[in-house]
């Protein structure tokens, strides 16, 4: 998006959603207001509008001259909010409520219309710097016709101003009861199908603590966003990209498999048993529990479940939540982890817009581990929050999870995938408070989890002594290719609490290409908004696959 058009009627929700938008871009904001501030009856609305906005934005006054107000091209985001109240200042000052005579109309308009020209003239040249202009309108002709002639005026100059507008504007939506409909959408046109809802750029600077939001010059990349370490591998490699343990399915899972192919797989898939097992599991209720297929459809679930105006994905971290978020329309703006604080969460870090917010706890890929602490001091009034677990098994007595509090704002997502080494089963869950978790039943497709998949979860939650042993192997594992990977010059590495290791080398397409020759397959993590071609994901394995990888990275960075 770099000039949209935002209409709607009164308090239909349009300021918000051009605030989100705005926040979204990433860029300085200058927030151009038109309301008449000495006029007691706006007031009230005015001191809302402004207890709202981030306290960083710049605010000044709409004159006569409303082009002036959008200021000199640069790389920022204006957003004049809103152009009705423009023209009836316009109006007003030009006196004509007091002669609504033709004459005295004609000029008033032709004054105005020609503002509108030099308006969407200058939004142009902000665009060409790489910024971006967001025009606030009240949507013109839904009521009765205004039986004074000055109203009906204001009526016809707004019509034929948002019209013009939105015949330059690359985005018009209206704006109905806080929800858009996208009327038009030049970047959803000119970018493939998987992209046409999505905004911003997929190229992510060096992470920082701040909310970074991808850049609202282009549409981003999904093709990025929907990278993973599976296709690094090839038949015979030592993988070291998957982020999933290596020995495959335990017997007693594999029996838990073939009775459910024995006994279920000729019936429709009945959730109920798996709702009730993984509720046990964690002390909650089965109406708490959501089976889907795998962690990654649960995702996928939440823009559809929730709507909301604006979701902040903290990052770098597992990028399917975006893709799904960026499909559905949904505003993002993306929280960056800062490597120099060991990519701990700031929670200050999060616009204060943001009605949603997608955290990974452990971090994918850095392998953080955030106290729970910092996920609850998210929490804020009409802001739900999502934090995908799916690595939380693997961490020895589970610190930080959020699976097992009763909280009315916070969704948990969990996977069978890395522990149990079924990534071909496709097995995962939510935990919700009850009315959160019915809006993502509702929008799930019927028997969205097979009956294997289900005999699964049930086996799993049956199983925690099982859990706890795979955990206990994963943090040997892991710290076992820490030391190794602390001895290498020239190679920086982070704390982890997952089965994985972030590290950073000089060239990391290089290396991995370096590793490749010799068979061992490696995440290249600059597809993680946040990380760049330096940075490789590298997964623990046995002590010797570990030893054999510590000496092939060292002779790769060494080269």
């Amino acid at each position: 998006m770099t000039f949209a058009l935002l209409l709607g009627g009164t308090r239909s929700g349009k300021s918000a959603r051009a605030e989100a938008i705005a926040t979204a871009t990433g860029l300085p904001v200058r927030y151009v207001a038109t309301a008449d501030g000495s006029d007691p009856s706006l007031s009230g609305r005015i001191a809302a509008h402004v207890a709202r906005r981030p306290g960083t934005w710049e605010t000044i006054e709409a004159g006569e001259r409303l082009a002036d107000a959008v200021g000199e091209p640069s790389a920022r985001c204006v957003l004049v909010d809103g152009l009705g109240p423009w023209i009836a200042t316009a109006l007003h000052r030009a006196g004509a409520f007091d002669d609504p005579s033709a004459t005295r109309l004609a000029g008033v308009e032709e004054t105005i219309l020609g503002q509108i020209e030099q308006l969407v003239s200058t939004a142009a040249t902000v665009v060409a710097a790489g910024g971006a202009v967001i025009v606030v309108a009240e949507q013109a002709g839904e009521g009765v016709l205004p039986p004074d002639r000055t109203s009906r005026a204001w009526l016809d100059l707004l019509g034929s101003a948002t019209q013009r507008i939105a015949a330059a504007a690359d985005r018009v939506e209206l704006i109905v009861a806080g929800r858009p409909l996208t009327l038009a959408d030049a970047s959803a046109q000119a970018a493939p199908a998987s992209a046409q809802a999505a905004l911003g750029s997929a190229q992510a600077a060096p992470a920082l603590a701040q909310a970074a939001p991808a850049s609202a010059q282009a549409a981003p990349d999904l093709s990025a966003l929907r990278t993973h370490g599976d296709t690094a591998v090839r038949p015979g490699d030592a993988d070291h990209a998957v982020n999933v343990r290596a020995e495959g399915p335990p017997p007693w899972l594999r029996e838990a498999l073939q009775a459910a192919l024995d006994g279920d797989a000729t019936r429709y898939p009945d959730e109920r048993a798996a709702c009730a097992a993984l509720a046990a599991l964690h002390g909650r209720e089965p109406e708490e529990i959501v089976p889907a297929n795998g962690a990654a459809q649960a995702l996928w679930l939440l823009p559809a479940a929730l709507r909301p105006r604006l979701a902040a994905c903290v990052h770098p971290g597992f990028t399917e939540a975006e893709a799904a978020l960026r499909a559905h329309g949904v505003e993002v703006v993306r929280v960056l982890r800062d490597p120099a604080r060991d990519f701990a969460l700031d929670p200050a870090a999060v616009p204060a817009a943001a009605d949603l917010v997608v955290v990974g706890n452990p971090a994918s890929p850095s392998g953080t581990l955030d106290p729970a602490a910092a996920l609850l001091a998210l929490r804020r009034p009409g802001r739900v929050i999502a934090v995908d677990e799916a690595f939380m098994d693997l961490v020895p007595g589970e610190p930080g999870s959020l699976a097992g509090e009763r909280l009315d704002d916070v969704i948990v997502l969990r996977s069978l995938t890395k522990s149990l080494a079924i990534p071909g089963l496709r097995a995962g869950y939510a935990i919700a408070p009850p009315a959160i978790a019915e809006r993502l039943r509702a929008v799930r497709p019927p028997w969205s989890v097979n009956a294997l998949a289900l005999a699964a979860l049930s086996a799993l939650a049956a199983r925690p002594d099982a859990l706890a042993a795979a955990a206990e192997r994963t943090r040997v594992e892991r710290e076992d290719l820490q030391r190794r990977l602390a001895a290498i010059d020239g190679l920086r590495s982070w704390p982890a609490a997952a089965n994985y290791c972030l590290v950073e080398v000089a060239d990391g397409a290089a290396v991995a290409a370096a590793l490749r020759e010799r068979r061992i397959a490696v995440r290249q993590a600059a597809s993680f908004p946040g990380l760049d071609g330096r940075h490789l994901r590298l997964t623990a394995r046995t002590p010797d696959e570990n030893e054999r990888l510590a000496l092939a990275l060292a002779e790769a960075v060494g080269a």
